[in-house]
């Protein structure tokens, strides 16, 4: 479709943000004309479905050691310095900010309004500051487009600046090396320098709302997908990269409230984004056809390559990266709810990827259980995922997004605890990996089996069924699921050797309380009660 005419932005606001008022600057450029630019700088080209492809160049991915927080008297207190809350002095910032805005005075520059959070009660205006068009496509894409109206009294909560060929020298500007973000609650700015990564951008938001929305406001931030059935009912589910996230959330009889970060208010969940980032490695029509589909023009295609000859994707290529990634509005998506918003969740699904084959396909939690396991978030990877990995290797991420959460885990996990039992949410732990052993021995649960098992929770199908108690993790499990064999929802009775499978259960369950110790110190009594038994 033709694009329209861009609203006008008064050189009062360059002045405000200490750029030259005659800056060459481009505001609120259509998805069509961004492309265009991208294609005409040599920055980027289109496949054959009319996407537009682009490299980000050195970083493929989020540097979290480079990720900072300044430390002021606003957060000195109330952040979780770790190994991903980096503190960073002020003078550093101060200096960088500078630096950077000098930087892009001489530049011709994109800027765009825009806000994140669906629910207006909750609503952040962003203002980002790009160097180059396609990352203000990025941003496009993934936060919420205001209207031609909106935009006349527009005035931003929060700045983006986001410049990826300035560096700083880490030996003058505090920094680990040449690229970093940087986020100021104090001054309401994220830096980012040094990598064109995009994810940067939305990472960066993300980490602003943990930290504004749970203080603040009394909203639980969540990294998770969210989805909602024909009869009104939210369902959200956490889970790791490779757990089965975007694809057990899509389901084409549900609609999709969004795909990775969502609040929960005291009666509602809402989409903090205004579109999707989604992998796209080993990508199929087959497997994924809402995000196969979505790959048309407006569509950012980060860091694939082509079948050689042609402008067609190698979606089996890891030539560049692993991490190959696509951003889209929310609304390529065919089941997309157009309010981003759902009532208060009826069920909770906790999706691990389990590699040693211990958990069950599917089990009820209890409250402390479910707090337990949400400040665990626990994954395996598989060998061959990644350099050096020749067995099972446990992982965890607290609240399955720990580089995005400036808080305790803690804290999150008792404002769960407490929405869950307000409101009688059922929580279920997903296994979407291995059975019958680990893997190289077992073998990976049918994903038609993990949709039955899904179906039937949401359905309430599994209210009336009698369950057991597992001995060392104590969740629930079902001893009958329709469309699910019976033998396979005890994973103990799946293995050839019962006392092998004791073992590594054990094993496992002393890996989740090693992780746990680091925690202990900022949680209640009521989680730690739901510790594994060994």
């Amino acid at each position: 479709m033709p694009f329209k005419t861009a609203p006008a932005i008064s050189s009062n606001v360059l002045i405000s943000m200490g750029l030259p008022k005659d800056q060459h600057f481009h505001y609120q450029l259509s998805p069509e004309e961004l492309m265009k630019q991208t294609v005409q700088r040599g920055e980027g080209v289109l496949n054959d479905t009319g996407a537009l492809i682009i490299t980000t160049g050195e970083f493929t991915g989020r540097s979290p050691d480079d990720k900072f927080i300044v430390q002021d008297d606003l957060t000195a207190n109330t952040v979780d310095w770790n190994s991903f809350n980096n503190p960073i002095d002020a003078k550093y910032f101060n200096q960088l900010h500078a630096k950077m805005i000098a930087w892009l005075g001489s530049k011709e520059i994109w800027i765009r309004d825009s806000y994140v959070c669906a629910d207006p009660l909750y609503r952040l205006n962003i203002r980002v500051i790009n160097e180059n068009p396609w990352s203000n496509l990025f941003a496009y894409n993934m936060f919420l487009r205001p209207g031609d109206s909106s935009l006349k009294n527009f005035t931003p909560d929060w700045h983006i600046i986001h410049a990826p060929d300035f560096k700083a020298d880490p030996l003058v500007d505090g920094t680990r090396q040449t690229n970093f973000t940087i986020v100021s609650f104090t001054q309401k700015t994220i830096l980012i320098g040094g990598s064109a990564y995009t994810g940067e951008i939305k990472k960066g938001i993300f980490s602003v709302l943990n930290y504004l929305l749970p203080n603040n406001k009394g909203v639980l931030s969540m990294h998770c997908a969210a989805n909602v059935g024909q009869a009104g009912d939210t369902a959200i589910f956490f889970g790791l990269s490779g757990t089965g996230k975007t694809t057990l959330s899509a389901d084409p009889d549900r609609y999709l409230i969004g795909d990775d970060e969502h609040g929960w208010t005291s009666d509602a969940v809402f989409n903090f984004e205004g579109g999707c980032y989604a992998k796209t490695i080993d990508l199929s029509e087959e497997k994924e056809p809402e995000i196969f589909n979505a790959i048309r023009p407006g569509a950012l295609v980060e860091n694939v390559t082509f079948i050689e000859g042609t402008n067609r994707i190698d979606f089996g290529s890891k030539k560049i990266t692993q991490n190959t990634r696509v951003s889209y509005p929310l609304h390529f998506i065919s089941n997309a709810l157009e309010t981003s918003m759902g009532k208060t969740p009826k069920n909770i699904f906790f999706l691990t990827c389990d590699s040693y084959g211990i958990l069950p396909p599917i089990s009820k939690l209890t409250a402390s259980q479910a707090m337990y396991s949400f400040i665990s978030g626990y994954t395996a990877k598989i060998a061959g995922t990644e350099t050096g990995i020749t067995e099972p290797k446990a992982t965890f991420s607290a609240c399955f997004g720990a580089p995005f959460l400036p808080l305790h885990p803690g804290k999150y996990a008792a404002m769960l605890g407490e929405k869950i039992n307000a409101n009688n949410v059922t929580v279920w732990m997903i296994n979407t990996g291995w059975s019958g052993g680990p893997y190289g021995i077992g073998k990976r649960i049918k994903l038609a089996y993990t949709r039955a098992m899904i179906t039937a929770a949401l359905e309430g199908k599994l209210v009336d069924v009698c369950f057991i108690e597992h001995p060392i993790f104590g969740m629930m499990m079902p001893v009958s699921c329709a469309g699910v064999p019976p033998e396979i929802l005890n994973t103990e009775n799946t293995w050839a050797n019962k006392a092998d499978y004791v073992i590594k259960a054990k094993q496992l369950a002393q890996l989740f309380i090693a992780n746990f110790e680091k925690y202990k110190p900022g949680v209640s009594e009521e989680i730690l009660a739901a510790t594994p038994k060994i």
